[in-house]
């Protein structure tokens, strides 16, 4: 039986992330997954909006945004991966990715000669901390900092309480000013020898402010192995059937390349 570990987004936990992806699981039900839901080991405010939808608790992965909280949820998963394990994939939503993200990465960095301990990955509004990219050996443009914190805050200001109360899921309008195209947000990270070499499927919204951060860990995954997927809305988990369907198949794809299934 194949097993996934599954890491929820900031601000709300593995109950909700099991709520949020309970279509996606429907559809993958012949192949008698064993996903596992953990929590984040801090516990938080809840995500903007999440409140209307779930009740708490909430938690987070890390609190501060800085180096070392990612390199503690990277030990905490590390950990959790020895303890627990094995496991044959992650599946992960938003801050989720980046404990992820960072923690193979990392493990490639530090320890190229050994196997990541999980044989593939499925990304769900995505990103990884441009502070591990850089460790790594990747070049940041200038830009790119200031474009982080800007689309952060759009994140929180259209994912908000009374922005989904007053404008549902017309709340949802990606990044401000000129939109920058698929390829030029690949050439705005300049390439690194460290890369993620097993399958990876990139879910992501173009509606989402953070819809450029999911392209960025993208170019840190080997491209002959990767599979993107632009769902069409914003930051969240996408339930519509005919999403939800195209979603199962790339989860499909990525256990298959991954000799899972």
């Amino acid at each position: 039986m194949p097993r996934i570990l599954c890491l929820h987004g900031k601000g709300t936990s593995g109950a909700i992330f099991k709520s949020q992806t309970s279509a996606l699981r429907a559809r993958l039900s012949d192949l008698q997954i064993d996903f596992e839901f953990v929590d984040g080991f801090y516990s938080s405010d809840p995500a903007p909006g999440i409140d209307l939808f779930y009740p708490p608790p909430y938690y987070s992965f890390w609190e501060q945004d800085n180096i070392e909280a990612v390199f503690h949820s990277r030990d905490w998963l590390v950990n959790y991966l020895r303890t627990n394990g094995p496991y044959d994939a992650l599946m992960m939503f938003s801050q989720g990715c980046a404990v992820g993200s960072s923690t193979a990465l990392l493990h490639l960095l530090e320890e190229p000669n050994q196997p990541l301990p999980f044989k593939a990955a499925i990304f769900i509004c995505a990103g990884v901390p441009l502070r591990v990219l850089e460790r790594v050996g990747y070049k940041i443009a200038p830009e790119v900092w200031d474009k982080d914190i800007v689309t952060r805050k759009a994140l929180a200001a259209q994912a908000d309480s009374s922005a989904i109360l007053s404008q549902g899921s017309m709340r949802w309008q990606g990044e401000k000013g000129p939109r920058a195209s698929e390829a030029d947000v690949r050439k705005e990270i300049a390439p690194s020898n460290v890369q993620i070499d097993i399958p990876t499927v990139h879910i992501y919204g173009d509606k989402d402010p953070r819809w450029s951060a999911g392209i960025q860990l993208s170019q840190a995954c080997n491209a002959g192995k990767r599979k993107m997927y632009n769902h069409g809305g914003g930051h969240e988990v996408p339930r519509t059937n005919e999403v939800t369907t195209s979603m199962a198949e790339l989860v499909r794809w990525a256990l298959r390349e991954g000799a899972v299934i």
